[in-house]
């Protein structure tokens, strides 16, 4: 079992669950004006850490109003300039991710570190294999990530500093799997997975699904993040999706919907699209199916808590198995999220 890291009011490693992440996907000094709803938004589809890249103290307000605003954990991105992530712990963050190598000479590292140690503020270690020191290259790139950070926590350790998570990532799916079962073996620190620019959402749900899901069925892995070139939205679906499959999670919205195919007369796949993230935003324990044809929809409409099966302009709602309102297609989504609100087991 690994140590156990405090972040915030969340624990990484030890017994504590697996916890979901993602990072923000616009700079800090242009947040939309419903940022606080999206935040809500995501902690509701299972979005347990929040990471934001932190590039300029100018942007120190906006930072203290995003810690303020989050109701998960915010962790301050840091590169280049270890003063930014000085003045990121004044803001309030509950860590701190930096990559040692590209913060210049040790002395900056450890004035993190001791700032990080008085404040209670935990520190990622984050390593990608593109950007490892050029000596040791010769041991071959898992051996370097491993010992690398390996070196990394013993600059903490000397400090007394202990709460540190780890990460090492590639963009290529094996030398994800291989560097982070390596450095299980040996260390007990806790680590945040994620095979990092892993592409769209099919490349990098393969690739994560792949990488993570073995790693985690072996008990390795505190945190996990999907790297998608797409919706913050969809890696937070994605990861609390694959901590569901492998018995990881329970609860949260459950989605059950037909691939299509020449017997549908109903718009399932169009239809799924338009109100996926409002139903995982619900946060409700129920399994919902969006079903297109009469074949296989009144099947798996009776084994869902709520269930819409169209059949050409008409769509069916279920409830507990049972047609409960036949509606127009038009009110359709209307329909069911009224119905998923007011649903109760």
């Amino acid at each position: 079992m690994t140590r156990q890291v405090k972040v915030g009011p969340l624990l990484i490693g030890g017994n504590a669950p697996v916890s979901v992440q993602t990072m923000y996907d616009i700079p800090l000094s242009r947040l939309e004006e419903k940022f606080e709803s999206r935040m809500g938004v995501l902690k509701a589809m299972g979005c347990d850490i929040i990471r934001f890249s932190y590039p300029d103290i100018k942007e120190h307000d906006a930072l203290c109003d995003v810690v303020r605003m989050c109701p998960m954990p915010v962790v301050a991105d840091i590169h280049f300039d270890y003063r930014n992530a000085l003045d990121a712990m004044d803001c309030g963050v509950a860590k701190i991710r930096i990559n040692p190598g590209n913060i210049g000479e040790r002395w900056k590292t450890e004035e993190v570190v001791r700032k990080a140690l008085d404040k209670g503020v935990a520190i990622r270690i984050g390593l990608n294999s593109g950007s490892l020191p050029h000596q040791g290259r010769e041991k071959g790139t898992v051996s370097l990530m491993v010992d690398t950070a390996l070196e990394y926590i013993s600059w903490f350790e000397n400090l007394g500093f202990y709460d540190t998570v780890v990460s090492l990532k590639a963009s290529d799916s094996t030398l994800s799997y291989e560097a982070a079962r390596e450095f299980s073996m040996r260390s007990n620190y806790p680590m945040h997975l994620g095979v990092t620019e892993a592409g769209g959402v099919v490349s990098s749900c393969v690739k994560s699904t792949w990488t993570l899901g073995r790693l985690l069925e072996q008990g390795i892995g505190g945190t996990i993040r999907y790297s998608i070139t797409g919706s913050i939205e969809d890696e937070v679906q994605a990861g609390a999706e694959l901590l569901r499959t492998l018995g990881l999670r329970k609860g949260g919205m459950r989605i059950v919907s037909c691939p299509m195919c020449g017997r549908c007369s109903f718009n399932s796949q169009g239809f799924l699209r338009e109100v996926e993230h409002e139903l995982l935003a619900t946060g409700k324990d129920i399994c919902v199916a969006i079903m297109g044809c009469q074949v296989n929809g009144p099947g798996e409409a009776k084994g869902a808590d709520i269930a819409v099966t169209g059949i050409g302009n008409k769509v069916y709602l279920y409830m507990n198995g049972e047609i409960y309102k036949e509606i127009d297609a038009v009110n359709a989504r209307e329909e069911l999220l009224k119905a998923v609100a007011g649903y109760s087991k």
